[in-house]
């Protein structure tokens, strides 16, 4: 905009970044005029220090003094980056639309216009596309307002569908991965740097169990695709002892265009976790005082307080089994159980939990509810992999990572990894829960004709799956003591999956292919453990020591697991008035309906 009038520097541009840098003590911002860029871009090196900066601003004033404005603007867009090795203008028509730059349109030029202030941050290929298109909407309203075009042709070039030729990478392995690690090293040291920097960078990426999961998924994404319409897939492992990613695949191939391939689901997509969570929310019930043997009735249950809308969740068989304890609740993925364990744990204090363990997508308990558990919020595959290998650390959570050491072109170590390990869970706790998920004889009704799937031979592996409603997202997180992985199933447009996809069909097999590859082929990769026993703990109070059943005026007799306890104090004292927990009266009626309906289950019992 200033360009035409300012003598080689913009001096409001440079007061503002200059207070910026002082105010941090490194160059954050650069207050850089075209003639400036082009003076370092043909002429310096990309070290980010004020010395650069001097140089560059007398290169500046020197450049204005010999060459006229359209000279300088000429070699601005011959030689500026934008991504993907394209320098110049010419170069990145080229490479992003297969044109010359005299053939783009309006609406593609916008687009190419916008890369130069960041060029691996707005790439149409990566991760960034709506901020690409809100920074080319950007430019074309100033180019309205200086005159350059009119009302009409801004809103035809904001509203023009454009295609981008699809990525090379050439020769690039583990595409999502390294695009991955590029876009940290640009956040954290700029896009000159990464760009001609000499930057190497050491990851934890493991290629013999990358090779795995990209085929795993390849193949399974296929599959699906031909099944039951659920067009991608991602996977991610993770070395549960150190927190270091050993494989991520997010999506079933970076290069499909059609299906937004490029787009990393495994660490970018926020994708509701069907039952996933209900792990975390039956460890926080443990540290309260429940147990594995503690009682509470899966019966058609409404747990709306308000006379509004009832809230009736169902299984996923659409059968009620009555009475059941945690640990049958939690292995066979009970819902309407699980939505009680929520309601008695608390929900702040289960987002507490999930927060304890890295999920950083849940954290306005306003948005949520007792639904929370069955799939009710947003989370990332990343996440929640390293949340269950937190579980198989028995609830030490180590800093995932996926960079172990950052050296710049002289070899002087700018980051290197260190191991934080943190007791985010006591183990007990832990234990627990890795108890059940491993437990094969409680999780078989879940599995039924799959049951296979869930298995290895000599390896005892626990395991969690997930479904959303409609079959949109499909999951199976399983995890040794050592290792971790995670797989989700589905459409990135959140189409639903057909013929009822859900975990146990669309992602299971993905997990367990992996799974069976690497014990076979690299089994010391993952070394044979078994998983600590929790300790014993004796309960002597009724409903979380197992027993339901009472005596009351000579007859045997029971109640909702809210009649004899306090779920703000469950080690507590019974209750004196437990008819003022809110939900004490729908719990009671639905005991009370099923025992009507089940003479035969409870015969001789009464209400």
């Amino acid at each position: 905009k200033n360009f035409y009038f300012h003598q080689a520097l913009d001096w409001r541009a440079v007061i503002r970044a200059i207070f910026v840098n002082l105010k941090s003590g490194t160059i954050r911002q650069g207050g850089s005029t075209i003639t400036q860029q082009v003076a370092k871009t043909a002429f310096l090196t990309p070290e980010r220090t004020f010395t650069r900066k001097i140089k560059e601003i007398i290169l500046a004033y020197w450049l204005e003094k010999k060459f006229s404005k359209d000279e300088i603007l000429d070699s601005y867009l011959n030689l500026v980056p934008y991504g993907s090795n394209a320098y110049g203008v010419e170069a990145a028509s080229q490479i992003y639309f297969a044109k010359s730059a005299k053939d783009l349109s309006l609406a593609e030029s916008a687009y190419l216009a916008s890369l130069p202030k960041a060029p691996t941050y707005y790439s149409p290929w990566g991760v960034h596309q709506g901020e690409l298109e809100q920074r080319k909407n950007y430019i074309l309203e100033k180019m309205s307002e200086l005159n350059f075009i009119d009302q009409e042709e801004k809103i035809r070039a904001r509203t023009a569908k454009v295609k981008f030729e699809p990525q090379s990478l050439g020769l690039i392995k583990a595409p999502h991965f390294v695009l991955m690690v590029k876009d940290y090293l640009v956040n954290k040291y700029g896009e000159e740097t990464v760009t001609n920097g000499g930057l190497k960078a050491i990851t934890s990426l493991d290629w013999e169990l990358q090779q795995i999961a990209e085929q795993v998924v390849l193949e399974g994404a296929q599959r699906n695709t031909e099944l039951y319409q659920g067009k991608n897939a991602a996977l991610v492992a993770q070395d549960a002892k150190t927190g270091q990613i050993l494989a991520l695949v997010g999506s079933k191939d970076y290069f499909d265009v059609e299906n937004e391939g490029n787009f990393n689901v495994a660490v970018q997509g926020l994708r509701q976790p069907g039952s996933a969570l209900k792990p975390f929310v039956y460890l926080t019930a443990f540290k309260k005082g429940y147990a594995p043997e503690s009682v509470i009735f899966d019966v058609p249950t409404n747990f709306d307080t308000t006379g509004w809308m009832p809230y009736q969740p169902e299984n996923f068989d659409n059968l009620f089994r009555g009475p059941v304890n945690f640990r049958q609740a939690l292995g066979q993925s009970l819902n309407l159980p699980s939505v009680k364990v929520l309601y008695l744990a608390g929900l702040n204090d289960s987002l507490k939990t999930l927060s304890d363990f890295g999920i950083t997508t849940l954290n306005d308990p306003l948005r949520f509810g007792l639904s929370l558990v069955l799939g009710g919020g947003e989370i990332k595959l990343v996440e929640l992999v390293d949340a269950f290998a937190s579980l198989a650390q028995e609830g030490i959570r180590h800093n995932q990572v996926f960079i172990l050491k950052i050296e710049d072109k002289n070899g002087k170590v700018l980051e290197k990894y260190a191991d934080i390990a943190v007791q985010i869970a006591d183990p007990q706790y832990a234990r627990l829960v890795n108890n059940i998920l491993s437990d094969a004889e409680t999780r078989h009704g879940l599995f039924q004709n799959s049951f296979n799937l869930t298995i290895f031979p000599d390896r005892e592996v626990a395991l969690k799956t997930g479904t959303t409603e409609d079959f949109r997202d499909a999951w199976a997180f399983g995890y040794t003591p050592s290792f971790a992985v995670g797989v989700w199933a589905g459409n990135n447009n959140n189409a639903p999956m057909q013929k009822q996809a859900g975990s146990i069909l669309a992602a299971l097999p993905m997990w367990h292919d992996f799974l069976s590859q690497v014990f076979e082929k690299y089994p010391d990769k993952i070394p044979f453990k078994s998983f600590n026993e929790p300790e014993v703990v004796e309960e002597v109070k009724l409903m979380l020591n197992g027993q339901f059943i009472i005596q009351e005026n000579n007859q045997s007799t029971t109640h909702s697991i809210l009649y004899f306890v306090d779920k703000n104090d469950p080690l507590g004292p019974i209750p004196s008035y437990p008819e003022n927990d809110p939900q004490f009266k729908n719990w009671e009626q639905g005991v009370k309906l099923w025992l009507l309906n089940h003479p035969e289950f409870f015969m001789g019992i009464t209400m």
